[in-house]
């Protein structure tokens, strides 16, 4: 800016011993003009920044995540023994309003919904999806082992892509599907030496695919198109989907949860995974948006 002021063309400007008023207003509006461009480049480069850094730094932090939480869950179910995999969901969504409670009275995080709020009806068909969602993935990572998991889970992103195009009529360009095809058969060879899977968790891996693939049109379309927040989003879908959960666990679950050895070093693997499914939701939110 210093340099800006000390140029050429400005001191010009500002030396002007003509005294007509018209050539000193006319040379304030010179000087305002370019002052105007120069902040206006700054800004355009900054918000091309954040527009490439937003959505990179969002998939980077999901991917990390989504291993993370497949592991703690994986070690949940299996080694503590924690074979309540609804309950296990329900234990995540209760830890992540808790923790956007928590955010929101701080005034860390805002909750508040957007102005143009969306219709009840999307809202509870998003929570229904993600009770679904969620349950559905944990009772397949029950019964089937992580490679399993990888390659049903593999099956969402066709399945996201098929669904748009039907519904929708939304087409994705070559290389997108080029880039998805590399990533999806790069998964699929890393996980391939580890497929032990039990038929009721593989009936139940199908049956996972369609709520996730409807979970992540659903909340895409109502951030982009009604201006929701993540959080804000997840706030105000999280009651429907506990209650749903709910209503899961008789068909879902083993009787005997409250039962369960809950020692110190249990309760720490199941909070570990619950902040993990936080985490997870609110970074697969930021990257859907």
């Amino acid at each position: 800016m210093l340099n800006f002021f000390m140029s050429k063309d400005v001191r010009k400007i500002l030396k002007r011993k003509d005294s007509d008023a018209g050539d000193k207003e006319k040379s304030l509006e010179e000087v305002r003009a370019s002052l105007f461009n120069r902040f206006r480049t700054l800004g355009g480069s900054k918000r091309q920044q954040q527009s490439l850094f937003g959505p990179t730094a969002a998939l980077t932090f999901n991917f990390f995540v989504s291993v993370g939480i497949i592991m703690m869950n994986k070690m949940v179910l299996v080694r503590v023994g924690f074979n309540y995999p609804i309950f296990l969901s329900f234990i995540h969504y209760v830890c992540s309003w808790l923790i956007m409670a928590l955010l929101s009275a701080l005034s860390i995080l805002s909750l508040t919904p957007p102005s143009k709020s969306a219709k009840f009806s999307s809202l509870l068909s998003l929570g229904i999806v993600m009770s679904l969602s969620t349950g559905l993935a944990n009772v397949s990572l029950k019964y089937n082992s992580v490679g399993f998991y990888q390659m049903a889970k593999i099956a969402v992103t066709p399945a996201i892509v098929l669904a748009e195009f039907v519904c929708f009529r939304k087409k994705i360009t070559f290389r997108k599907v080029f880039a998805l095809t590399v990533v999806s058969v790069g998964v699929a060879v890393a996980t391939v030496t580890d497929l032990q899977f039990h038929f009721f968790g593989a009936c139940i891996a199908v049956a996972w695919i369609i709520p996730s693939a409807v979970n992540k049109i659903l909340w895409s379309n109502l951030q982009q198109k009604d201006n929701w927040t993540a959080l804000a989003l997840m706030w105000k879908t999280t009651p429907i989907t506990l209650f749903f959960l709910v209503m899961m666990m008789p068909y879902l679950d083993p009787p005997g949860a409250l039962s369960f050895d809950w020692s110190l070093y249990n309760s720490a693997i199941i909070g570990g995974s619950a902040v993990f499914g936080f985490l997870l939701q609110w970074s697969g939110a930021l990257a859907l948006g």
